[in-house]
């Protein structure tokens, strides 16, 4: 039963991260172990996006990269990111790459023994890692396991949270309910939003159902600076389906190796490596023209051998939907996919508001600028979780101010809650770009 909460009934920890991504994770065990940290998710530990991410995670190889690799990734983004950034993103990623590979991430290497970089849409340079087409599961398993074994480190699954708890802009810890409708108050000393992105909004989205932006929509509620919500990433390429639920998702690494994208008289009508959302816009000009809600794909720069070895997911999708991609045409068709924008954040991953952080696809620090470069997500997102646990873990202050009481008898239940969301974060976006939620997020659920 609902009640007030006395402040001894409140839960006490030292760190609370929102969300088991490879965000939430890579922060918490960047966390000293000797800091008690409580993580929370929505659903299950598996069902988050970084589980979906398919193509690799880039990285610098060599100094005489950083230059292309740099343009690179503002070009993608129209010259719209925050350059230090951007800077600090690639200049960090070696390092990354080298814990990535001690904590026993695996990825693929080629005949010499050496590791088999890709390239996919907008880069100039073959500079990306991956594990057959799951590397974003093969990250989020290796830190989830050792996670689970460090003591320090508690999970709680299929709770929401539905508030922050906040006075004077300092953030004192979140409200959440759990999947029996218990709410209940955290109390922590530093808070990390790792919510992702906003995809569950959409009716057509790469994303699980249950993204839906909370982490957005509690920054509105409590003034706390956003940037770019309107920077929404359409994937150009999903399988196309008259299915409801979440759209599987055709990696541009597909493309990397070859394959082309068709309209309805079988003829390629675009450079297939541009950025995502040029590559967006031809298609949904090619369906214009033809009155389709779909192209086409194909891979015949492959055997089915060879495809089922490099994408063994992606070969096995399309399959069973009866469909082998190095012969036949693939329907594929654009979804909502990235939030470039979201909870504006310094380098350090810091948000407007005291002791409350925010990483991964939740924030946007300015990286990706207005349309992300592939595979810098899963980078950018272990990047500055980093950096924001190196943050916390120096930070010796005390907050100031008496913590607020928390009335649970004020919120709603969960399902009015979600509503109210889903209508702050789109009145926003609305408000932000008529032009972009009339095309877009008219689709939404």
């Amino acid at each position: 039963m609902v009640k007030q909460m006395k402040r001894e009934e409140y839960i006490n920890t030292q760190t609370v991260i929102v969300g088991s991504g490879v965000a939430g994770l890579f922060a918490a065990l960047c966390l000293p172990k000797n800091r008690e940290i409580l993580v929370i998710t929505k659903e299950k530990l598996a069902e988050c996006d970084s589980y979906l991410a398919q193509g690799g995670v880039c990285v610098l190889k060599s100094i005489e990269d950083f230059g292309c690799y740099f343009e690179d990734t503002m070009k993608a983004g129209h010259f719209e990111n925050n350059p230090e950034a951007v800077k600090v993103m690639i200049e960090s990623s070696p390092e990354i790459i080298e814990t990535l590979v001690k904590l026993g991430v695996k990825f693929d290497t080629a005949g010499d023994g050496n590791y088999d970089y890709t390239r996919e849409g907008a880069h100039r340079q073959n500079r990306i890692l991956h594990h057959k087409d799951e590397t974003g599961k093969e990250i989020t398993e290796a830190l989830l396991q050792i996670a689970k074994q460090r003591e320090n480190i508690t999970f709680v699954e299929q709770t929401t949270m539905i508030d922050l708890i906040e006075k004077d802009n300092t953030c004192y810890g979140i409200v959440c309910e759990d999947e029996f409708g218990e709410m209940g108050a955290i109390i922590a000393h530093d808070i990390i939003l790792a919510t992702g992105g906003i995809g569950g909004l959409f009716k057509n989205s790469t994303n699980f159902s249950h993204i839906t932006g909370d982490s957005f929509a509690l920054s509105l509620k409590h003034n706390i600076e956003l940037q770019d919500m309107n920077y929404i990433q359409i994937h150009p390429t999903t399988l196309y389906s008259k299915k409801a639920g979440r759209r599987f998702l055709i990696s541009e690494s597909v493309r990397g190796e070859g394959a082309i994208l068709l309209n309805e008289n079988g003829e390629r009508f675009v450079d297939e490596l541009q950025p995502r959302d040029v590559v967006t816009n031809a298609i949904v000009e090619e369906m214009k023209k033809f009155g389709t809600d779909h192209v086409y794909l194909t891979l015949p720069t492959m055997t089915s051998e060879e495809a089922a070895k490099r994408f063994p997911n992606i070969f096995e999708e399309c399959m069973e939907e009866g469909y082998d991609i190095t012969k036949d045409r693939v329907p594929v068709t654009p979804a909502q996919h990235y939030m470039m924008g979201g909870v504006k954040t310094d380098i350090d991953a810091k948000t407007s508001m005291k002791y409350l952080y925010a990483v991964g696809e939740t924030a946007c620090n300015g990286v990706h600028g207005k349309n992300r470069l592939a595979s810098n997500s899963l980078l950018e997102s272990l990047v500055f979780a980093k950096r924001a646990a190196d943050v916390i873990k120096n930070d010796k202050s005390e907050k100031e101010g008496k913590l607020p009481e928390v009335d649970l008898k004020a919120y709603p239940n969960k399902t009015e809650i979600q509503k109210q969301f889903k209508k702050l974060i789109m009145d926003e976006i609305k408000r932000k770009d008529g032009d972009f939620y009339a095309k877009w997020c008219n689709d939404e659920n």
